[in-house]
């Protein structure tokens, strides 16, 4: 059974995103993005193909359990280049170590979809998620204490 208080702080980030993107956006689908890997894109050695390829695989996983496996030709068509590019570049994504794809055969002729893992960009992506975890922390901090030296002292002379 679902948590109520989760339920009702889920519906609560609907409705805020619905006021960002619009209920008739929202209503199509959406998916979870850590902001982290955007701002370090550069750092992980990823290019603007590799996030758009990243990010058009992460809309297809849904649970943690089920690994995203859309086609090459699914992929590439949604972002206007070739399958073959899909192709290079899911192989460099891989000997970055950032995605693992698990090849499904289906026949001893054939194949289904492969499966694509995140773990190596999860893993890549923690380090630098630790340092701006760490940097909230000290402005969250130094905001507390700013706020603390405004406030004024009552100063009661019972004498």
């Amino acid at each position: 059974m679902a948590n109520p208080t989760t339920a009702k702080a889920d519906v609560e980030k609907l409705r805020v995103n619905e006021k960002k993107w619009t209920k008739t956006l929202m209503a199509t689908g959406w998916s979870a993005f850590p902001n982290i890997l955007i701002e370090k894109q550069r750092a992980l050695g990823l290019d603007a193909l590799d996030m758009n390829i990243i990010i058009h695989l992460v809309q297809y996983w849904w649970l943690p359990e089920n690994l995203p496996h859309p086609s090459v030709e699914t992929i590439a068509k949604a972002i206007n280049v070739t399958p073959r590019t899909i192709q290079k570049r899911i192989k460099a994504l891989e000997e970055l170590g950032l995605i693992k794809r698990e090849e499904r055969r289906h026949t001893q002729v054939g194949s289904i979809t492969n499966r694509y893992n995140f773990e190596g960009l999860i893993e890549a992506a923690k380090p630098y998620a630790v340092e701006k975890l760490a940097e909230m922390k000290k402005a969250a901090e130094a905001k507390k204490d700013r706020l603390e030296r405004k406030k004024p002292r009552l100063v009661v002379d019972n004498a």
